[in-house]
C-alpha cells in the first residue's frame, strides 16, 4: 500500500474514532437526565407476562400527577422515593386481585439498561436510576418505560418535556437513526460495567 493510502486510511481512521468519542460522551451524559420505570416479572410462563402487565397499568395509573411539576431527575427521584410505599401497596392489591401471592418490592435503583427504543426514541446503553417493581422471583422479561421526562404517563402540569432537559445535540442523539453507533456504545458500556465489577470482585 502506498504512503499516501495509508495517510489516508489513517486519516479516516482517526475522523470515525474522534467521531465515536463526541457521540459515546454524549450518550454517557443522557442517563443523568433520564429517570425510568422498570416492572420485572417473577416468570416468562404466559400468566406471569400477563399478570407483569396489570402491574404495570396498575403503576402507570398511581403515578398520574407524579411528574406534575418537576424539571429535575433529582426531583423526579425524590417524588419517586416518596411514593414508594403507595407503588407498592397497589402492586401487592393488583397481584392479590389477580389470584397470586408473590411478593413483590417497589425501589429506586440504578441499573445497567441495554439500548431500547420508545416510539421515536431511543436510549442509550448505559447506567440509568430506576423506579423498579420486581414481582416474585423477578426471572421473567421486563417492561420499561420513562418516568422523566414523563413519556409513558399522561401529559404532566407544568411537567419537563423531552427537549426541556436534553441539549440540542442529546436529543440528536435520542431522536436520530444511529443504530451501528448505539451498538458501538452498547459494547463499551458493557465493557465497562464488566471491568467495574472485576475490580469490586477483586
Amino acid at each position: 500500500m502506498k504512503l499516501i493510502e495509508k495517510c489516508l486510511l489513517f486519516g479516516f481512521f482517526c475522523a470515525v474514532l474522534f467521531s465515536m468519542l463526541g457521540f459515546t460522551a454524549q450518550c454517557e451524559s443522557i442517563p443523568d437526565k433520564v429517570f425510568r420505570l422498570h416492572v420485572l416479572a417473577n416468570s416468562d410462563s404466559a400468566e406471569d407476562q400477563a399478570l407483569k402487565l396489570r402491574v404495570r397499568d396498575r403503576i402507570l395509573e398511581e403515578s398520574a400527577g407524579l411528574m406534575d411539576g418537576v424539571s429535575t431527575r433529582e426531583e423526579a427521584e425524590a417524588a419517586a422515593a416518596q411514593s414508594l410505599p403507595k407503588l407498592q401497596a397497589a402492586a401487592e392489591d393488583e397481584i392479590r386481585q389477580a389470584g397470586y401471592e408473590y411478593p413483590v418490592q417497589a425501589e429506586i435503583t440504578r441499573m445497567y439498561f441495554p439500548t431500547r427504543q420508545y416510539e421515536s426514541v431511543t436510549l442509550p446503553a448505559g447506567e440509568y436510576d430506576a423506579l423498579r417493581i420486581t414481582i416474585g422471583e423477578a426471572k421473567g422479561k421486563n417492561w420499561w418505560c420513562v418516568l422523566f421526562p414523563a413519556l409513558c404517563l399522561p401529559v404532566a402540569e407544568n411537567g419537563a418535556q423531552l427537549s426541556d432537559v436534553l441539549s440540542s445535540s442529546q436529543l440528536d442523539v435520542v431522536q436520530g437513526n444511529y443504530e451501528i453507533r448505539f451498538k458501538a456504545v452498547e459494547w463499551y458500556e458493557q465493557l465497562k460495567d464488566w471491568l467495574e465489577n472485576l475490580g469490586g470482585n477483586g
